[in-house]
Order: C-alpha cells, then sequence, then structure tokens
C-alpha cells in the first residue's frame, strides 16, 4: 500500500480548512537548507592536536570539524555515579589539565541491555546507538557551527526510552549537525540516570532526601554546566531551549516544574510524551523500603546498597516493583516502578502549571504528538482486513464496556478511516498531550503550540504509518540521515524544511512561525487549535474532539 500524498487528515474525511492554511515565508534570518559538499575530492574532516580545542570550567576539551561543524562528545558535566555517589545529587567533575578528547560518546546510563537487539524490525527500524554502559555516564555532546562569541541560541535534547532506558545518541536521527548548520544554532544532548538508579526514592529507607529525583537532578546538572561554559562554544546561556520526545517529553515537564531548573532554560518543547505529576511520594519511599527488604538489607545500610553491581541492583529493584503491586493498585497508580517523585522539595507536589505565578508560567511550550503512536499492523499485514467489530474486541482490556461507544465515536469523526486505522487512532490518542496544553495555557503567560504529526512512510507496505519517534528527524532536519524512518528523498525533507525551520524560529524567539509551516496560532482550550504535519501542513481546530470525549 502506497503512502498517501494528500494531507493525511483529509484522507480520513476530516475537513483541514477550519482555520486556514496560508502559507507562511521563512524568515529572513533563517539560510536557506545547504549540504556542505566538498570541491571534488577537498577534505570535509579535520581533527589534530590544534584544532576544535574549547574551554570549560574543569578544562579544555578537543573535538573535531566535521563538514563545517564543530563536534565536541562526551564531555563530563558530572561525576562517576558509582559507588559512594550512587543514590546522591550530581558530583562535579574532577577538573584536568591536560586537553581532553572529546571525540566518542560518553557511556550510556547503567539498564538492561540484554535482547536489545533481539526484535529485527525493531533492530531495523530505528537501528540503536549503544556503546559501553557504566554508572560513570553524566556525560554531554556539542554541535556548534564555530567557537566564536556570536551568542547562537541553544537546543538541549532529552532523549525518550520512559525514564529507564536509552541514551543521547539512540537513534542517528537525534544528531545535531545538519539543525545546527540549518539554524545557526548550539545542538547538545546528555546522557544521565535511569531507572532504579536514578529514581529509588531511599529517604525513607536512611538514604539521601533526593534519592528519588537524582535522574532529573543530573539534567539540572547539564542545564548548569550549559548555562556556566557554552559561550565558549559560541552559545548563548540567556537563550536555551529543552527538547524531549517520548519519555524526553516528560522530562521536560518535569523539569518545568523542578525549582532548581528555574532560569536555566527560556522555551520548552514535548514530542509524543508529558506529564502533569511526578510519582506518588508515599509509593515511592514504601518501595524505597520493599528494595532494601529484597536486597536483603536493613534500613540504614545504604553504603552496602551501594556496592551492589549495577545490574544485579536492578533486578532487585524490579522485583521490589513486582511486590508493591498491589500497593500501586491501592494508590491508584497505573504503572508502578522509577521515574521523577513529587516529593515537594525537589519536583512540585502539586499538579503541573497549576499556578498561575510559577517560573513555568513564562515559558513557551509546544507539544506534538503522531497519529499513530501505537500502530497494530506494522509487521502484520493480515490486521489490514480486520473489521470494525474486530477492533472493538482488541480494545476491550484496555477501554471495558466503553469500547463500542469509543470506536463508533472515532468512526464518525474520521468518516473515511479504515477499521485498522481507527483502531490506532484510538490507542494512540491525544488526550494526555490535549491535557497538558490545557494545563499549560491555563497559566495565561506563555503561549502553547500544538501539533499532530500525520506522516506516512512508504515503508513495509505503507503500514509503518506516522508512528512513535518519526516526527524527531523531521524537526532536527535529519530525514535523509533517518531513512528507516523516512525513505529519504525529497517529499520527507520538503515538510522537514519547514518543520526544522518553525521550530529554529521557536527556538529563536518563542514563536515558530515564519519558519515555513502555514500561520501557526497559539493553542487555545476553547478552539483547540492543532497544526497537522504532513505533505500539506494546516492549522485546524481540534480535529478529533468530539471522539475524544468518549475516552474521559
Amino acid at each position: 500500500m502506497k503512502a498517501s500524498r494528500r494531507n493525511f487528515l483529509q484522507s480520513l474525511g476530516v475537513s483541514v480548512a477550519s482555520v486556514g492554511i496560508s502559507q507562511s515565508t521563512i524568515a529572513s534570518d533563517l539560510t536557506p537548507p545547504k549540504v556542505v559538499k566538498p570541491a571534488g575530492d577537498d577534505q570535509v574532516l579535520f581533527v589534530g592536536d590544534n584544532i576544535a580545542i574549547a574551554n570549560t570550567q574543569y578544562g579544555k576539551v578537543r573535538g573535531f570539524i566535521l563538514r563545517g561543524i564543530h563536534q565536541f562528545l562526551g564531555i563530563p558535566y558530572g561525576a562517576d555515579t558509582s559507588g559512594k555517589n550512587r543514590f546522591m545529587p550530581p558530583q562535579k567533575p574532577t577538573p584536568w589539565t591536560d586537553i581532553r578528547p572529546a571525540l566518542w560518546w560518553g557511556n550510556s546510563a547503567p539498564q538492561i541491555m540484554e535482547k536489545r537487539y533481539a526484535n529485527p524490525y525493531a533492530s531495523f527500524v530505528d537501528h540503536w546507538n549503544y556503546d559501553d554502559v557504566s554508572e560513570d555516564c553524566l556525560k554531554l555532546n556539542v554541535w556548534t557551527p564555530a567557537l566564536d562569541s556570536q551568542k547562537r541560541p541553544v537546543i538541549v535534547w532529552l532523549h525518550g526510552g520512559g525514564f529507564v532506558n536509552g541514551n543521547g545518541i539512540e537513534q542517528d536521527g537525534y544528531h545535531g549537525e545538519n539543525l545546527s548548520r540549518l539554524g545557526n544554532v548550539i545542538f547538545c544532548s546528555l546522557n544521565h540516570r535511569l531507572g532504579a538508579l536514578g529514581y529509588s526514592d531511599l529517604k525513607a529507607a536512611g538514604g539521601a532526601a533526593e534519592s528519588g529525583n537524582v535522574g532529573n537532578l543530573d539534567m539540572v546538572a547539564a542545564l548548569e554546566w550549559v548555562k556556566a561554559n557554552i559561550a565558549n562554544f559560541g552559545g548563548d546561556p540567556n537563550n536555551v531551549t529543552i527538547i524531549g520526545q517520548s519519555g524526553g517529553g516528560a522530562k521536560v515537564t518535569t523539569l518545568m516544574n523542578m525549582p532548581s531548573a528555574k532560569g536555566l532554560f527560556h522555551k520548552a518543547v514535548a514530542l509524543s510524551g508529558s506529564s502533569l505529576a511526578g510519582v506518588n511520594k508515599e509509593y515511592a519511599e514504601k518501595l524505597g523500603l520493599k528494595v532494601m527488604e529484597e536486597a536483603g538489607l536493613k534500613p540504614g545500610e545504604i553504603g552496602k546498597l551501594q556496592q551492589i553491581p549495577w545490574r544485579e541492583y536492578i533486578d532487585i529493584a524490579n522485583r521490589a516493583v513486582e511486590k508493591m503491586a498491589d500497593e500501586a493498585k491501592r494508590l491508584n497508580i497505573q504503572r508502578g516502578g522509577y521515574s521523577p517523585v513529587a516529593d515537594g522539595v525537589n519536583l512540585e507536589d502539586k499538579p503541573f502549571f497549576s499556578d498561575p505565578n510559577h517560573f513555568s508560567a513564562t515559558i513557551p511550550l509546544m507539544i506534538c504528538s503522531t497519529f499513530h503512536e501505537q500502530n497494530p499492523d506494522r509487521t502484520d499485514a493480515s490486521l489490514e482486513s480486520i473489521s470494525l467489530a474486530e477492533v472493538k474486541e482488541k480494545i476491550r482490556p484496555r477501554f471495558g464496556d466503553k469500547s463500542s461507544e469509543i470506536v463508533d465515536a472515532y468512526a464518525k469523526n474520521f468518516p473515511k478511516a479504515r477499521p485498522i486505522e481507527i483502531w490506532a487512532l484510538i490507542v494512540s490518542n491525544r488526550k494526555n498531550a490535549v491535557a497538558a496544553a490545557d494545563a499549560k495555557a491555563s497559566q495565561q503567560k506563555a503561549p502553547v503550540y500544538v501539533a499532530w504529526f500525520g506522516w506516512q512512510p512508504p515503508l513495509f507496505d505503507g503500514r509503518m504509518r506516522a508512528f512513535h519517534c518519526d516526527d524527531i528527524c523531521f524537526w532536527f532536519y535529519n530525514t535523509d540521515l533517518m531513512l528507516t524512518h523516512t525513505g529519504g528523498g525529497k517529499r520527507p525533507r520538503a515538510l522537514s524544511e519547514k518543520m526544522a525551520g518553525s521550530f529554529i524560529n521557536f527556538v529563536k524567539t518563542g514563536n515558530p512561525n515564519g519558519g515555513g509551516l502555514p500561520t501557526w496560532k497559539p493553542y487555545t482550550r476553547q478552539s483547540g487549535e492543532t497544526m497537522i504535519l504532513d505533505d500539506s501542513p494546516a492549522l485546524v481546530n481540534d480535529p478529533d474532539r468530539e471522539a475524544r470525549k468518549t475516552l474521559a
């Protein structure tokens, strides 16, 4: 099946003319995208003793220059988190006197790596990049057009994987070279502590009060590094945008509600993920006590817990989660486990964005999700012919007695959608994205811009649809780098030029308009202004509102 070249929303029978589709022009300060090509066989990579040397507060680093972009990989922003530093707030790295090579990625944070590549389809599509995994993981990467005093806007990428998996360069689409060149901006990415090693709340067990949030405190430390050092890389510490996808989107909204992050960033983007509250403090502290019990230790024996090999500790912590399942249900926690804790000190213990006077109120926010975050049939062609009645049965375990009502509502809202598309739309619904937009817009001090990505790659016989993660490489101008997400070529590149241009304008000014997409009005709860991102982008008013009502 060939992907439709029309706007996907139109293909489902929904009008896209409710707000208008007038095309904006590219801003005058955004140079047309160019690929730096060598003249003949001229050199494109430069590395050596006196090339790409930058100063940091801890010592000098040496990177390299590739196609005109300076790159610095694996720069320490924090100390090794093993041993006595485990479960503790991030410590400063030890200064160095020699010029430190910054030529390779830093270690990924501890996580379960067994069978990471077991699924050949997933491995082909995402071709994840993993190297060494260790607790010495507080490292960041920098892409910059030049080491000068130009004060370029700064982008800080927070990777996905929930709060459990992933790293800053997990996919090729995370690379910052092309966006740095296109927008004359600085792009940074980072690794931080994940899962049980980043979010075990051991306060009740005699551990540090911050232990349930050290993974997020790592990100704060990285932003502090940016504030103190990015001017040495040609960047402006007073114009920083944080952006994350999936679990990284939730990292964005939690950072917006951490007092220690105040003043460290000025704009935010959450892609395919957000959160409006931290983990229940009571549950987190009880889980910490259960971890001690599962490890055969008494409260207060944190030192012994810090010496357990990290891989063994993750297994202990996961067994504790299983034994806390009933407690999680009692506290109405849908998914138990390890993520930022609403302790009221490091992370707000009230609903996010509920205070109009909070520092987050003045930070512009962009929110985007994809049409098919979950797609049931990418590798199962038989599901292409599923019936609406069968879809109702498929979603019953999740939606119970409301399944029939929900399917009928989505079929009415999207009258030309096939049953398999209805299924994907329902399980990929925008409920959480809209809730985050509503909450942020209620502060009324900074704009919220909402997008819905519907572009479908012509891969796997057209069954990939607008899948979770597919939009990342469009925002970062990497569609020709992430071929297994796009197929490559002029079709995805044309949309990417508009999306990346609009993102760059948002990074520079807090307003995406003028970057190539149609006029993009800020989101309001009343109208639900939503930018549909497809071959023919359009701004529409809340296109799935009627269907979404049945999910309440």
